[in-house]
Protein backbone atom coordinates (compact mmCIF):
# COMPACT_ATOMS: atom_id res chain seq x y z
CA UNK A 1 0.00 0.00 0.00
CA UNK A 2 0.95 3.66 -0.32
CA UNK A 3 2.44 4.75 3.00
CA UNK A 4 0.23 7.49 4.47
CA UNK A 5 2.01 7.88 7.81
CA UNK A 6 2.04 11.54 8.85
CA UNK A 7 5.29 13.38 9.61
CA UNK A 8 4.16 16.40 11.64
CA UNK A 9 7.25 18.53 11.07
CA UNK A 10 7.33 17.97 7.33
CA UNK A 11 3.60 18.59 7.14
CA UNK A 12 3.90 21.96 8.88
CA UNK A 13 6.61 22.98 6.43
CA UNK A 14 4.54 21.82 3.45
CA UNK A 15 1.47 23.71 4.68
CA UNK A 16 3.47 26.90 5.19
CA UNK A 17 5.03 26.62 1.71
CA UNK A 18 1.60 26.06 0.12
CA UNK A 19 0.21 29.10 1.93
CA UNK A 20 3.12 31.26 0.75
CA UNK A 21 2.78 30.10 -2.87
CA UNK A 22 -1.05 30.22 -3.11
CA UNK A 23 -1.29 26.46 -3.67
CA UNK A 24 -4.57 24.54 -3.52
CA UNK A 25 -4.33 20.81 -4.26
CA UNK A 26 -7.04 18.96 -6.23
CA UNK A 27 -8.45 15.60 -5.19
CA UNK A 28 -8.78 12.43 -7.25
CA UNK A 29 -12.52 13.08 -7.24
CA UNK A 30 -11.98 16.48 -8.90
CA UNK A 31 -9.62 14.99 -11.47
CA UNK A 32 -12.31 12.48 -12.40
CA UNK A 33 -15.11 15.07 -12.36
CA UNK A 34 -13.98 18.69 -12.83
CA UNK A 35 -17.55 19.84 -12.06
CA UNK A 36 -16.44 19.46 -8.43
CA UNK A 37 -13.74 22.14 -8.85
CA UNK A 38 -14.70 25.43 -7.15
CA UNK A 39 -16.11 28.03 -9.54
CA UNK A 40 -13.51 30.61 -8.54
CA UNK A 41 -10.68 28.34 -9.63
CA UNK A 42 -12.40 27.59 -12.94
CA UNK A 43 -12.72 31.32 -13.52
CA UNK A 44 -9.01 31.82 -12.84
CA UNK A 45 -8.14 29.11 -15.37
CA UNK A 46 -9.89 31.11 -18.08
CA UNK A 47 -6.80 33.34 -18.34
CA UNK A 48 -4.13 30.64 -17.91
CA UNK A 49 -2.32 28.68 -20.63
CA UNK A 50 -2.37 24.89 -20.55
CA UNK A 51 1.40 24.62 -20.04
CA UNK A 52 1.80 27.68 -17.79
CA UNK A 53 3.73 27.08 -14.59
CA UNK A 54 1.15 28.20 -12.08
CA UNK A 55 -0.39 26.26 -9.16
CA UNK A 56 -3.89 26.54 -10.61
CA UNK A 57 -2.89 24.22 -13.45
CA UNK A 58 -2.87 21.40 -10.91
CA UNK A 59 -6.61 21.38 -11.59
CA UNK A 60 -5.93 20.61 -15.24
CA UNK A 61 -4.54 17.20 -14.40
CA UNK A 62 -7.59 15.50 -15.89
CA UNK A 63 -8.65 13.72 -19.08
CA UNK A 64 -11.46 16.28 -19.40
CA UNK A 65 -9.65 19.50 -20.32
CA UNK A 66 -11.13 21.56 -23.12
CA UNK A 67 -8.76 20.85 -26.07
CA UNK A 68 -7.28 24.33 -26.39
CA UNK A 69 -3.86 25.74 -25.50
CA UNK A 70 -5.08 28.82 -23.62
CA UNK A 71 -7.84 29.50 -21.13
CA UNK A 72 -9.80 26.30 -21.59
CA UNK A 73 -12.46 24.95 -19.29
CA UNK A 74 -13.64 21.37 -18.92
CA UNK A 75 -15.88 19.10 -20.95
CA UNK A 76 -16.18 15.46 -21.92
CA UNK A 77 -13.26 13.03 -21.80
CA UNK A 78 -10.81 13.65 -24.65
CA UNK A 79 -10.80 10.61 -26.93
CA UNK A 80 -10.94 9.57 -30.58
CA UNK A 81 -12.35 6.60 -32.45
CA UNK A 82 -10.09 5.25 -35.18
CA UNK A 83 -11.84 4.62 -38.51
CA UNK A 84 -11.86 1.14 -40.01
CA UNK A 85 -10.29 2.60 -43.17
CA UNK A 86 -7.15 3.30 -41.12
CA UNK A 87 -6.96 0.20 -38.91
CA UNK A 88 -8.14 -2.42 -41.39
CA UNK A 89 -10.17 -4.20 -38.69
CA UNK A 90 -13.90 -4.15 -37.93
CA UNK A 91 -13.46 -3.76 -34.17
CA UNK A 92 -13.98 -0.22 -32.88
CA UNK A 93 -10.70 1.09 -31.46
CA UNK A 94 -11.00 4.05 -29.06
CA UNK A 95 -8.07 6.02 -27.67
CA UNK A 96 -7.82 8.51 -24.81
CA UNK A 97 -5.89 11.61 -25.91
CA UNK A 98 -3.02 12.75 -23.69
CA UNK A 99 -2.03 15.93 -25.55
CA UNK A 100 -4.48 18.07 -23.60
CA UNK A 101 -2.73 17.64 -20.28
CA UNK A 102 -0.20 20.25 -19.14
CA UNK A 103 3.17 19.27 -20.70
CA UNK A 104 1.25 17.53 -23.50
CA UNK A 105 1.40 14.08 -21.88
CA UNK A 106 -0.66 12.14 -19.34
CA UNK A 107 2.37 11.45 -17.11
CA UNK A 108 1.64 14.62 -15.11
CA UNK A 109 -1.14 12.56 -13.51
CA UNK A 110 1.05 9.64 -12.52
CA UNK A 111 3.75 11.96 -11.15
CA UNK A 112 1.14 13.97 -9.25
CA UNK A 113 -0.19 10.83 -7.61
CA UNK A 114 3.30 9.87 -6.48
CA UNK A 115 4.26 13.27 -5.03
CA UNK A 116 1.05 14.53 -3.45
CA UNK A 117 0.50 11.70 -0.91
CA UNK A 118 3.99 12.30 0.47
CA UNK A 119 3.45 16.06 0.45
CA UNK A 120 0.12 16.07 2.32
CA UNK A 121 1.46 13.62 4.91
CA UNK A 122 4.69 15.59 5.43
CA UNK A 123 6.85 12.67 4.29
CA UNK A 124 8.23 14.99 1.61
CA UNK A 125 9.41 18.33 2.95
CA UNK A 126 9.57 20.94 0.15
CA UNK A 127 11.68 23.28 2.28
CA UNK A 128 14.68 20.93 2.47
CA UNK A 129 14.26 18.10 -0.07
CA UNK A 130 14.44 17.79 -3.84
CA UNK A 131 12.10 15.45 -5.73
CA UNK A 132 14.01 13.10 -8.03
CA UNK A 133 12.17 11.89 -11.15
CA UNK A 134 13.82 8.91 -12.89
CA UNK A 135 12.25 8.31 -16.29
CA UNK A 136 12.68 7.47 -19.95
CA UNK A 137 10.94 10.69 -20.93
CA UNK A 138 7.50 12.02 -20.08
CA UNK A 139 7.36 11.01 -16.42
CA UNK A 140 10.33 13.17 -15.44
CA UNK A 141 8.78 16.02 -17.45
CA UNK A 142 5.50 15.54 -15.60
CA UNK A 143 7.28 15.26 -12.27
CA UNK A 144 9.35 18.40 -12.81
CA UNK A 145 6.21 20.28 -13.88
CA UNK A 146 4.15 19.09 -10.90
CA UNK A 147 7.01 19.90 -8.54
CA UNK A 148 7.26 23.42 -9.96
CA UNK A 149 3.50 23.95 -9.47
CA UNK A 150 3.80 22.66 -5.89
CA UNK A 151 6.84 24.88 -5.14
CA UNK A 152 9.22 21.92 -4.84
CA UNK A 153 12.71 21.66 -6.28
CA UNK A 154 13.33 18.74 -8.62
CA UNK A 155 15.95 16.60 -10.33
CA UNK A 156 15.05 15.03 -13.70
CA UNK A 157 16.86 11.88 -14.81
CA UNK A 158 16.46 10.46 -18.33
CA UNK A 159 18.57 8.67 -20.95
CA UNK A 160 20.78 10.82 -23.15
CA UNK A 161 19.22 9.31 -26.29
CA UNK A 162 15.74 10.76 -25.73
CA UNK A 163 14.30 13.44 -28.03
CA UNK A 164 15.82 16.91 -28.00
CA UNK A 165 12.46 18.51 -27.15
CA UNK A 166 12.41 16.79 -23.78
CA UNK A 167 15.82 18.11 -22.73
CA UNK A 168 15.17 21.64 -23.98
CA UNK A 169 11.93 21.89 -22.02
CA UNK A 170 13.35 20.30 -18.85
CA UNK A 171 16.25 22.73 -18.76
CA UNK A 172 13.70 25.53 -18.30
CA UNK A 173 11.60 23.79 -15.63
CA UNK A 174 13.71 21.40 -13.58
CA UNK A 175 16.41 22.65 -11.26
CA UNK A 176 18.74 19.87 -12.37
CA UNK A 177 18.72 17.57 -15.42
CA UNK A 178 20.87 14.42 -15.50
CA UNK A 179 21.37 12.44 -18.73
CA UNK A 180 22.21 8.77 -18.20
CA UNK A 181 23.89 6.46 -20.78
CA UNK A 182 21.78 4.79 -23.44
CA UNK A 183 18.30 5.26 -24.78
CA UNK A 184 14.74 4.11 -24.25
CA UNK A 185 15.41 0.65 -22.84
CA UNK A 186 18.31 1.61 -20.53
CA UNK A 187 16.29 1.68 -17.34
CA UNK A 188 18.83 0.12 -14.98
CA UNK A 189 21.22 3.02 -15.63
CA UNK A 190 18.48 5.35 -14.36
CA UNK A 191 18.06 3.26 -11.21
CA UNK A 192 21.83 3.26 -10.68
CA UNK A 193 21.91 7.05 -10.85
CA UNK A 194 19.15 7.25 -8.21
CA UNK A 195 21.18 5.05 -5.86
CA UNK A 196 24.21 7.25 -6.48
CA UNK A 197 22.26 10.41 -5.64
CA UNK A 198 20.91 8.80 -2.48
CA UNK A 199 24.41 7.81 -1.36
CA UNK A 200 25.80 11.28 -2.06
CA UNK A 201 22.94 13.46 -0.82
CA UNK A 202 21.07 11.30 1.64
CA UNK A 203 17.79 12.72 2.92
CA UNK A 204 18.22 15.86 0.82
CA UNK A 205 16.63 13.94 -2.08
CA UNK A 206 13.44 11.89 -2.31
CA UNK A 207 13.23 9.36 -5.14
CA UNK A 208 9.90 9.03 -6.95
CA UNK A 209 10.52 5.94 -9.06
CA UNK A 210 7.51 5.46 -11.34
CA UNK A 211 8.36 1.78 -11.78
CA UNK A 212 7.71 0.96 -8.11
CA UNK A 213 5.59 3.90 -6.87
CA UNK A 214 2.01 2.75 -6.32
CA UNK A 215 0.77 6.30 -6.75
CA UNK A 216 1.41 5.71 -10.46
CA UNK A 217 -0.71 2.55 -10.39
CA UNK A 218 -3.47 4.20 -8.36
CA UNK A 219 -3.85 7.26 -10.59
CA UNK A 220 -4.40 5.16 -13.69
CA UNK A 221 -6.65 2.69 -11.90
CA UNK A 222 -8.78 5.47 -10.43
CA UNK A 223 -8.65 8.35 -12.95
CA UNK A 224 -7.80 6.75 -16.30
CA UNK A 225 -10.02 3.76 -15.62
CA UNK A 226 -12.99 5.99 -14.79
CA UNK A 227 -12.38 8.11 -17.89
CA UNK A 228 -12.53 5.03 -20.09
CA UNK A 229 -15.66 3.83 -18.35
CA UNK A 230 -17.35 7.18 -19.03
CA UNK A 231 -16.51 6.93 -22.73
CA UNK A 232 -17.77 3.36 -22.92
CA UNK A 233 -21.07 4.40 -21.34
CA UNK A 234 -21.41 6.91 -24.16
CA UNK A 235 -20.22 4.72 -27.05
CA UNK A 236 -21.52 1.22 -26.32
CA UNK A 237 -24.69 0.30 -28.18
CA UNK A 238 -27.11 -2.50 -27.38
CA UNK A 239 -25.33 -5.76 -28.11
CA UNK A 240 -21.83 -4.26 -28.04
CA UNK A 241 -19.03 -5.86 -26.02
CA UNK A 242 -16.02 -4.26 -24.38
CA UNK A 243 -13.18 -6.50 -25.54
CA UNK A 244 -10.33 -5.04 -23.54
CA UNK A 245 -7.68 -2.41 -22.98
CA UNK A 246 -4.31 -2.32 -24.76
CA UNK A 247 -1.29 -0.54 -23.32
CA UNK A 248 2.46 -0.49 -23.71
CA UNK A 249 3.80 -1.76 -20.40
CA UNK A 250 6.27 1.09 -19.84
CA UNK A 251 6.31 1.83 -16.13
CA UNK A 252 3.40 -0.53 -15.42
CA UNK A 253 1.18 2.37 -14.39
CA UNK A 254 -1.05 3.04 -17.39
CA UNK A 255 -2.01 -0.62 -17.75
CA UNK A 256 -3.57 -0.43 -14.25
CA UNK A 257 -6.66 1.04 -15.90
CA UNK A 258 -7.19 -2.52 -17.15
CA UNK A 259 -7.57 -3.73 -13.56
CA UNK A 260 -10.39 -1.22 -13.06
CA UNK A 261 -12.13 -2.08 -16.33
CA UNK A 262 -11.84 -5.83 -15.78
CA UNK A 263 -13.69 -5.40 -12.50
CA UNK A 264 -16.49 -3.58 -14.38
CA UNK A 265 -16.35 -5.84 -17.45
CA UNK A 266 -15.21 -9.29 -16.19
CA UNK A 267 -14.96 -10.80 -19.67
CA UNK A 268 -12.64 -8.09 -20.97
CA UNK A 269 -8.92 -8.60 -21.56
CA UNK A 270 -5.81 -6.70 -20.54
CA UNK A 271 -3.21 -6.60 -23.31
CA UNK A 272 0.41 -5.67 -22.56
CA UNK A 273 2.49 -4.41 -25.47
CA UNK A 274 6.24 -3.96 -25.80
CA UNK A 275 8.86 -3.38 -28.49
CA UNK A 276 9.79 -6.39 -30.60
CA UNK A 277 13.41 -5.28 -30.34
CA UNK A 278 13.25 -5.74 -26.56
CA UNK A 279 10.74 -8.57 -25.92
CA UNK A 280 11.07 -8.83 -22.16
CA UNK A 281 7.60 -10.16 -21.32
CA UNK A 282 7.26 -12.20 -24.48
CA UNK A 283 10.65 -13.92 -24.59
CA UNK A 284 12.53 -12.91 -21.43
CA UNK A 285 14.54 -10.86 -23.91
CA UNK A 286 16.51 -7.65 -24.02
CA UNK A 287 17.77 -5.07 -26.48
CA UNK A 288 17.38 -1.44 -27.53
CA UNK A 289 14.42 0.12 -29.33
CA UNK A 290 13.05 3.44 -30.60
CA UNK A 291 9.53 3.58 -29.16
CA UNK A 292 10.15 6.46 -26.77
CA UNK A 293 8.24 6.23 -23.50
CA UNK A 294 8.15 2.46 -22.90
CA UNK A 295 11.42 1.54 -21.19
CA UNK A 296 12.02 -2.19 -20.94
CA UNK A 297 14.41 -5.00 -19.89
CA UNK A 298 12.53 -5.53 -16.63
CA UNK A 299 9.00 -6.07 -15.32
CA UNK A 300 7.82 -3.03 -13.33
CA UNK A 301 7.12 -3.68 -9.66
CA UNK A 302 3.66 -2.10 -9.97
CA UNK A 303 2.54 -4.22 -12.96
CA UNK A 304 -0.18 -6.58 -11.76
CA UNK A 305 0.84 -9.44 -14.01
CA UNK A 306 -1.91 -11.79 -12.78
CA UNK A 307 -4.51 -9.63 -14.52
CA UNK A 308 -2.65 -9.52 -17.86
CA UNK A 309 -4.18 -11.79 -20.52
CA UNK A 310 -2.13 -11.22 -23.66
CA UNK A 311 1.36 -10.01 -24.52
CA UNK A 312 2.26 -8.62 -27.92
CA UNK A 313 5.41 -7.13 -29.38
CA UNK A 314 5.35 -4.28 -31.93
CA UNK A 315 8.19 -3.62 -34.37
CA UNK A 316 9.69 -0.22 -33.60
CA UNK A 317 10.32 0.25 -37.34
CA UNK A 318 6.54 0.27 -37.87
CA UNK A 319 5.99 2.92 -35.21
CA UNK A 320 8.74 5.16 -36.55
CA UNK A 321 7.75 4.86 -40.22
CA UNK A 322 4.07 5.50 -39.51
CA UNK A 323 4.69 8.90 -37.95
CA UNK A 324 5.65 10.04 -41.44
CA UNK A 325 2.49 8.56 -42.98
CA UNK A 326 0.45 10.27 -40.28
CA UNK A 327 2.16 13.68 -40.48
CA UNK A 328 3.54 14.29 -43.98
CA UNK A 329 1.33 15.98 -46.64
CA UNK A 330 1.75 13.04 -49.04
CA UNK A 331 0.75 10.68 -46.27
CA UNK A 332 -2.43 12.65 -45.61
CA UNK A 333 -3.26 12.77 -49.30
CA UNK A 334 -2.87 9.02 -49.64
CA UNK A 335 -5.01 8.29 -46.59
CA UNK A 336 -7.76 10.45 -48.06
CA UNK A 337 -7.55 8.37 -51.25
CA UNK A 338 -8.04 5.25 -49.15
CA UNK A 339 -11.19 6.65 -47.56
CA UNK A 340 -9.90 7.84 -44.20
CA UNK A 341 -12.14 10.78 -43.17
CA UNK A 342 -10.43 14.16 -43.42
CA UNK A 343 -11.67 15.27 -39.99
CA UNK A 344 -9.85 12.28 -38.49
CA UNK A 345 -6.69 12.94 -40.50
CA UNK A 346 -6.57 16.40 -38.93
CA UNK A 347 -6.20 14.66 -35.54
CA UNK A 348 -3.35 12.32 -36.45
CA UNK A 349 -0.77 14.67 -34.93
CA UNK A 350 -2.33 13.88 -31.54
CA UNK A 351 -0.53 10.54 -31.74
CA UNK A 352 3.14 10.29 -30.70
CA UNK A 353 5.47 7.36 -31.35
CA UNK A 354 4.39 5.19 -28.40
CA UNK A 355 0.77 6.01 -29.23
CA UNK A 356 1.31 4.55 -32.70
CA UNK A 357 2.66 1.41 -31.02
CA UNK A 358 -0.49 1.21 -28.90
CA UNK A 359 -2.66 1.42 -32.02
CA UNK A 360 -0.69 -1.35 -33.73
CA UNK A 361 -1.03 -3.55 -30.65
CA UNK A 362 -4.78 -2.90 -30.63
CA UNK A 363 -4.98 -4.01 -34.28
CA UNK A 364 -3.06 -7.18 -33.42
CA UNK A 365 -5.46 -7.81 -30.51
CA UNK A 366 -8.46 -7.41 -32.82
CA UNK A 367 -6.98 -9.85 -35.33
CA UNK A 368 -5.97 -12.40 -32.69
CA UNK A 369 -9.50 -12.72 -31.30
CA UNK A 370 -11.22 -12.06 -34.67
CA UNK A 371 -13.18 -9.19 -33.15
CA UNK A 372 -16.17 -7.69 -34.95
CA UNK A 373 -17.87 -4.32 -35.25
CA UNK A 374 -19.70 -5.08 -32.01
CA UNK A 375 -16.41 -5.19 -30.07
CA UNK A 376 -14.80 -2.10 -28.54
CA UNK A 377 -11.10 -1.84 -27.69
CA UNK A 378 -9.55 0.94 -25.62
CA UNK A 379 -6.00 2.20 -25.86
CA UNK A 380 -4.15 5.45 -25.09
CA UNK A 381 -2.45 8.19 -27.04
CA UNK A 382 -0.07 9.12 -24.26
CA UNK A 383 1.44 12.16 -26.00
CA UNK A 384 1.48 13.87 -29.40
CA UNK A 385 3.85 14.70 -32.24
CA UNK A 386 4.50 18.05 -30.59
CA UNK A 387 7.22 16.21 -28.65
CA UNK A 388 8.80 14.50 -31.67
CA UNK A 389 9.41 17.16 -34.30
CA UNK A 390 13.16 16.57 -34.03
CA UNK A 391 12.56 12.91 -34.90
CA UNK A 392 10.65 13.99 -38.00
CA UNK A 393 13.58 16.19 -39.00
CA UNK A 394 15.98 13.26 -38.54
CA UNK A 395 13.81 10.99 -40.70
CA UNK A 396 13.63 13.59 -43.47
CA UNK A 397 17.41 13.94 -43.41
CA UNK A 398 17.92 10.16 -43.46
CA UNK A 399 15.20 9.15 -45.92
CA UNK A 400 14.55 12.24 -48.04
CA UNK A 401 11.19 13.52 -49.24
CA UNK A 402 8.17 11.44 -48.31
CA UNK A 403 6.35 10.38 -51.47
CA UNK A 404 3.01 8.85 -52.39
CA UNK A 405 4.86 5.57 -53.01
CA UNK A 406 6.28 5.70 -49.47
CA UNK A 407 2.80 6.35 -48.10
CA UNK A 408 1.28 3.43 -49.99
CA UNK A 409 4.02 1.07 -48.80
CA UNK A 410 3.73 2.13 -45.14
CA UNK A 411 -0.07 1.93 -45.19
CA UNK A 412 -0.15 -1.55 -46.72
CA UNK A 413 2.76 -2.97 -44.74
CA UNK A 414 2.29 -1.54 -41.29
CA UNK A 415 -1.49 -0.99 -40.99
CA UNK A 416 -3.36 -3.34 -43.32
CA UNK A 417 -0.48 -5.79 -43.09
CA UNK A 418 -0.32 -5.89 -39.29
CA UNK A 419 -0.62 -9.51 -38.17
CA UNK A 420 -0.71 -11.84 -35.19
CA UNK A 421 3.01 -12.61 -35.12
CA UNK A 422 4.86 -12.11 -31.82
CA UNK A 423 1.86 -12.60 -29.55
CA UNK A 424 1.14 -14.85 -26.59
CA UNK A 425 -2.15 -15.50 -24.83
CA UNK A 426 -1.05 -16.06 -21.24
CA UNK A 427 -1.83 -19.22 -19.31
CA UNK A 428 -1.42 -19.38 -15.53
CA UNK A 429 2.20 -20.63 -15.85
CA UNK A 430 2.92 -17.94 -18.45
CA UNK A 431 1.73 -15.20 -16.11
CA UNK A 432 3.78 -16.61 -13.27
CA UNK A 433 6.85 -16.75 -15.50
CA UNK A 434 6.48 -13.04 -16.30
CA UNK A 435 5.82 -12.18 -12.66
CA UNK A 436 8.90 -14.13 -11.56
CA UNK A 437 11.08 -11.90 -13.75
CA UNK A 438 10.48 -9.17 -11.18
CA UNK A 439 12.74 -11.03 -8.77
CA UNK A 440 15.97 -10.28 -10.61
CA UNK A 441 15.39 -6.54 -10.80
CA UNK A 442 13.48 -5.79 -7.64
CA UNK A 443 14.59 -8.31 -5.00
CA UNK A 444 18.20 -8.88 -6.10
CA UNK A 445 18.97 -5.30 -7.20
CA UNK A 446 16.46 -2.83 -5.74
CA UNK A 447 15.91 -4.06 -2.19
CA UNK A 448 12.38 -5.47 -2.33
CA UNK A 449 11.65 -8.56 -0.24
CA UNK A 450 10.88 -12.17 -1.13
CA UNK A 451 7.77 -11.96 1.06
CA UNK A 452 6.37 -9.01 -0.87
CA UNK A 453 6.93 -10.46 -4.32
CA UNK A 454 5.10 -13.57 -3.13
CA UNK A 455 2.26 -11.43 -1.75
CA UNK A 456 1.89 -9.72 -5.12
CA UNK A 457 1.15 -13.09 -6.66
CA UNK A 458 -0.80 -14.97 -4.00
CA UNK A 459 -2.62 -12.24 -2.04
CA UNK A 460 -5.36 -10.47 -4.03
CA UNK A 461 -5.73 -7.88 -1.26
CA UNK A 462 -2.22 -6.67 -2.10
CA UNK A 463 -3.71 -4.92 -5.15
CA UNK A 464 -7.22 -4.19 -3.93
CA UNK A 465 -5.82 -2.43 -0.84
CA UNK A 466 -4.01 0.05 -3.07
CA UNK A 467 -7.12 0.51 -5.22
CA UNK A 468 -9.11 1.58 -2.16
CA UNK A 469 -6.68 4.31 -1.08
CA UNK A 470 -7.94 7.10 -3.35
CA UNK A 471 -10.68 8.12 -0.90
CA UNK A 472 -8.25 8.16 2.03
CA UNK A 473 -5.77 10.30 0.08
CA UNK A 474 -8.59 12.67 -0.90
CA UNK A 475 -9.42 13.13 2.79
CA UNK A 476 -5.78 14.00 3.51
CA UNK A 477 -5.78 16.49 0.62
CA UNK A 478 -8.97 18.14 1.91
CA UNK A 479 -7.45 18.39 5.41
CA UNK A 480 -4.24 19.82 3.95
CA UNK A 481 -6.12 22.48 1.97
CA UNK A 482 -8.11 23.39 5.07
CA UNK A 483 -4.91 23.94 7.03
CA UNK A 484 -3.47 26.06 4.23
CA UNK A 485 -6.68 28.13 4.30
CA UNK A 486 -6.84 29.17 0.64
CA UNK A 487 -9.62 26.96 -0.70
CA UNK A 488 -12.26 29.23 -2.30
Amino acid sequence: MIDLTVDRVGLEHAVARAREQNIVIPTFAQQKDPALIPEKIRQELASIGLWDITPRNLFRITWRNEPVAQGGGFGEVNYVELPRELTGVDARILALVGKWFPTGAHKVGAAYSCLVPRLVTGQFDPTRQKAVWPSTGNYCRGGAYDAALLACESVAILPEGMSRERFEWLEKVSGEVIATPGSESNVKEIFDKCHELKRERGDEVAIFNQFDEFGNYLWHYEVTGHAMEQVLAREMRTGDRFAGVVSNTGSGGTIACGDYLKQRFPNSKVVASEALQCPTLLQNGFGAHRIEGIGDKHVPWIHNVRSTDLVTAVDDQASVELIRLFNEPEGHAYLIERGVPEDFISQLDLMGISSVANVLAAIKFARWFELTGEDLIFTIWTDSMELYQSRMEELREQQGTYTRCDAAADYERYLLGENTHHMMELTYPDRKRVHNLKYYTWVEQQGKTYEEIQAQWYDESYWTSVQKQAAEIDELIIEFNARVGLMP
